[in-house]
């Protein structure tokens, strides 16, 4: 029988497809369904290795990828959010979590696909709430995985003819390692291990591949996986680095032991198929389950002595940005409201640092434009942000509790402070933004303008620095500085618009180029006002 090549390639490729999109179209649905709030899920719960990995299941149920979740787990990490600890324990859940798709997988239900798909986009294209839509989405995606899982194994059967294939699964057999290496080399193309062990379930619910050949591809598929968090892990923190290597660390180590374990191994999967009487997808799904609890509950007692391994592996400074507040305790509270304003004083101080740093990459951004500097720009802005939430609950509380008239005013005066330095956050993501788009959109901007722009960014920094300062010591002299760097950043933003407006009628720059330099230069003339506010309220109140 002749092979017909283009109808397998475009029907495999084809349904490959549709179920990489269903699976990422269904996971993204569960997280918005779940209110998009996993990182505080992970951040709140994690409070040590065991319940990491149950949290890790969790997460990776909902969002229906092992890699996705251990990208966030890196960024919290590299965040200060999450201990190195911690994360490990996260990574193995999510590796137990990864497995409920092929369980999915395993139910036969292939032959109502579409019936499923067309009950989902009833429910989107025909209701208005979001609730239902959500819903919606979840349905095509899952009716999408069986369509897309059908449409593969269909494109699949007729390479039981062939002879090369029939070659290449007894090598499979008789060369485990070979298994390990098509697995982990397939999935680093496809970058989803759920994708790749679909297509192994469907080589074997064929008959293409037989067990012995299908498990060390299947443990390939697990190392293969790491790569996402690997990528993810580069230019970033060490500690963000080294919770990578652990994710890559346990995946092989995992897959090491169970290549030396493979006859028994193959030989309890069988006994499960033929007790039970599973089919060969359920059969895959189940081997791909009791891979990853069996070898977490035998790497969850090392969690320590791999976190000493990669610190020692991958040595230097965890220089983290931590979004947790350190001086907010809830015990001075009722204590003394007095030393809970001075605590919040103290954090107010440390997000203000924040906004300064924050300024100082959008600045080297705008020089070097290294994507590095935009990224901690952006963290920092996310920290500033979830210091003014933390801090502005603190406030509040303290305002519950009968304080002097004197606290009364220091406390009006602190959470104006706090707004102000969030808006400074505001502005210069928006910065951050605008470079962007210039990065993106190859914008030139002149080197007079640049001049403009370096003078511009040095004052306001310093503005910002000397309001911190002045609210620092309540020093009303640094306050009226403050006032009077800000007049200076007022006259400059109209003298470098006015300039401006001379390049552009000259031709000396273009229109998107103007656009640019406005909207950065307005940004920093904001920035000022907020950086005044601080100092006025400092002369207007002694705190």
């Amino acid at each position: 029988m002749e092979m017909n090549w283009q109808e397998i390639l475009f029907s495999f490729f084809g349904g490959l497809g549709i179920f990489l999109f269903s699976i990422k179209y269904m996971g993204d649905a569960l997280q918005k369904a779940a209110g998009d709030k996993l990182r505080d899920i992970l951040d709140r719960f994690t409070t040590n290795p065991f319940m990491g990995v149950l949290v890790g299941i969790i997460v990776t149920i909902l969002i229906q990828s092992s890699s996705g979740t251990t990208v966030i787990v890196v960024g919290l990490v590299s965040a200060g959010f999450m201990t190195l600890r911690q994360a490990i324990g996260v990574i193995m859940g999510a590796n137990i979590g990864t497995t409920v798709t092929a369980f999915i997988i395993g139910l036969d239900v292939g032959a109502y696909s579409l019936p499923i798909m067309a009950v989902g986009a009833f429910m989107i294209f025909f209701f208005k709430k979001n609730k239902i839509q959500n819903i919606g989405q979840v349905i095509f995606g899952f009716g999408g995985l069986f369509f897309g899982m059908e449409t593969m194994s269909g494109a699949m059967k007729p390479l039981r003819e062939l002879p090369a294939f029939i070659d290449m699964t007894v090598n499979l057999s008789e060369m485990p390692i070979l298994g390990v290496a098509v697995g982990t080399i397939f999935t680093l193309i496809v970058q989803s291990s759920s994708g790749t062990i679909a297509i192994l379930q469907g080589l074997y619910a064929e008959g293409l591949v037989t067990l012995d050949a299908a498990l060390p591809v299947l443990f390939g598929d697990n190392i293969g996986t790491t790569i996402t968090a690997v990528l993810a892990a580069l230019g970033t923190s060490v500690a963000a680095r080294r919770a990578a290597a652990v994710h890559v660390l346990f995946n092989v180590i995992g897959s090491v032991l169970f290549l030396i374990l493979l006859v028994p191994f193959t030989a309890y999967v069988t006994w499960l198929g033929t007790t039970f009487g599973l089919e060969p997808k359920m059969e895959i799904a189940f081997a791909h389950g009791t891979f990853n609890v069996a070898n977490t509950i035998i790497q969850f007692p090392l969690i320590g002595l791999w976190a000493y391994l990669v610190t020692k592996v991958i040595p230097g400074e965890e220089v983290t940005i931590e979004f947790k507040p350190k001086h907010l305790d809830i015990h001075f509270i009722e204590q003394s409201p007095s030393i809970a304003l001075g605590q919040a004083k103290e954090e107010i101080l440390r997000m203000g640092q924040y906004s300064v740093q924050g300024l100082q990459e959008t600045y080297e951004y705008l020089k070097t434009k290294s994507s590095k500097n935009a990224q901690t720009g952006y963290q920092l802005e996310d920290a500033i942000n979830n210091l003014d939430s933390k801090i502005t609950d603190y406030l509040v509380l303290i305002s519950a509790e009968s304080i002097s008239a004197a606290d009364s005013t220091r406390h009006t005066m602190l959470m104006e402070t706090v707004r102000d330095i969030e808006r400074i956050g505001d502005h210069f993501e928006n910065i951050i933004e605008l470079i962007d788009y210039q990065v993106n959109n190859r914008v030139n901007i002149t080197e007079d303008a640049m001049e403009d722009l370096r003078e511009m960014f040095t004052l306001t920094i310093a503005t910002v620095q000397k309001a911190l300062d002045a609210l620092d010591t309540t020093s009303h002299e640094l306050a009226r500085e403050v006032a009077e760097q800000e007049d200076l950043i007022d006259k400059m933003e109209r003298k470098f618009r006015k300039k401006h407006i001379l390049r552009l009628n000259e031709g000396a720059c273009s229109a998107q180029a103007g656009i640019v330099f406005v909207d950065i230069v307005s940004n920093l003339e904001r920035i000022g006002d907020h950086s005044v506010n601080i100092a006025e309220a400092i002369l207007g109140n002694r705190a």
